[in-house]
């Protein structure tokens, strides 16, 4: 018999024209720099409703530079979930400021008005600059209260989307994108191949402010401008900059990726259904994250919480087993607050939703490639590997 292909847990989808669209831009006159940027920036932000969108290299650089835009400096804090990868934290920390850990819903894994409020009272009165919930697997967080907790405490909210475009977040007969910015002052996202549309590496920011919009622009490109009226080659630099820049080749892929969102996330949103459907009978040892009521998602994680204790099993005999099946699973994420960097800066820190999350938390195989039987066989592998 012929082996089943290994699932891992997140894969891009490329197809002819992907490749099609990446060789005409290679024979183009601009690998860099050149039109196709713009393009992919106003395709992306007719696509999530935002005014500006601002491509750069990756997700880490998007963050980099919404800190910078911001003015976020030395003595400055940013609130940020503990559950999350570690450059949500790290920006702020380029940039000079502090970070203050706020806990999570254990069920969930995203911050809420209670975890963020909890946070901010360990400010300690210094002032808080920004808060960066991140929409955990692409559910949405309560957008609205932690907007108006961060306006209450002169911050802005920075939304850390990489794994939600194309998620929406629901309020009364109100739908709104994420990236449109009705409740943040900045949207940051990754085209990593494992996200939901892909440019091998790559980020973007969107905002409606214009003056962020410029400040963005400048911080991706050594923070050069050009006087107006000034002779060509004159550039000035009133303050450094970095090469966060987005080459041609790469914004071309992005528009291919980028007009089969639709396609992609259908196609995820039928999984996840599945999933869902598949996995009841393992209850109550196995069950899906929590969905907030106001969120409706386009999942880039399929993530199930395990009472592994209660199974009588180790989490990584349970990778291990699922490996062996062909089957890739992950961990999102260790809590941040818990590395050695973190803990050497802000010490000891309890923060038990983070840390149920984390004891119980495992994602399994999410994206479009995927046919309806891998569901059946990623779920009956699990059942083995727990021995249900």
């Amino acid at each position: 018999m012929t082996p089943l292909p290994f699932l891992p847990y997140g894969r891009q989808t490329i197809e002819d024209d992907d490749v099609a669209s990446v060789a005409e831009a290679l024979r183009a006159d601009f690998l860099t720099t050149g039109p196709t940027v713009g393009r992919f920036e106003a395709a992306f932000a007719e696509t999530v409703g935002a005014r500006h969108a601002v491509a750069c290299s990756n997700g880490t650089a998007a963050l980099h530079m919404a800190m910078m835009a911001a003015g976020i400096g030395p003595g400055d804090i940013c609130i940020v979930p503990s559950i999350t990868f570690l450059a949500t934290a790290n920006c702020a920390t380029y940039v000079g400021a502090d970070v203050v850990f706020a806990d999570v819903d254990p069920d969930s894994g995203l911050m809420t008005p209670e975890t963020l409020a909890e946070a901010l009272s360990r400010a300690d009165g210094r002032p808080v600059r920004a808060v960066l919930p991140v929409h955990l697997r692409g559910d949405v967080c309560d957008l609205p209260a932690l907007a108006a907790l961060a306006g209450a405490a002169g911050a802005i909210l920075v939304e850390d989307a990489p794994h939600a475009l194309g998620s929406s977040l629901r309020r009364g007969n109100e739908v709104h994108r994420v990236g449109d910015n009705a409740f943040s002052a900045m949207a940051t996202f990754s085209f990593h191949p494992v996200k939901t549309i892909a440019t091998g590496e790559g980020g973007m920011v969107t905002t409606s402010d214009d003056v962020l919009a410029e400040r963005l622009r400048l911080a991706r490109s050594h923070g050069m401008v050009r006087p107006a009226g000034a002779a060509p080659w004159i550039y000035e630099m009133p303050e450094p900059g970095y090469n966060y820049r987005l080459p041609d080749v790469l914004c071309a892929l992005g528009l291919s990726q980028l007009a089969k969102l639709e396609r992609f996330t259908a196609r995820r949103r039928v999984l996840a259904a599945l999933y869902e459907t598949a996995l009841a009978p393992l209850a109550p040892t196995v069950r899906l994250a929590a969905r907030p009521e106001h969120s409706d998602p386009a999942l880039h994680l399929l993530t199930v919480l395990i009472d592994f204790a209660a199974a009588g099993i180790e989490r990584a005999r349970v990778v291990a087993d699922l490996a062996e099946a062909g089957i890739g699973s992950q961990v999102h994420y260790i809590p941040v607050h818990t590395q050695p960097y973190w803990r050497t800066r802000n010490g000891a820190l309890d923060l038990p939703g983070a840390q149920g999350w984390y004891d119980r938390c495992l994602s399994l195989p999410l994206f479009p490639g995927m046919d309806d039987g891998d569901v059946e066989r990623v779920v009956a592998a699990l059942a083995r590997a727990l021995r249900l």
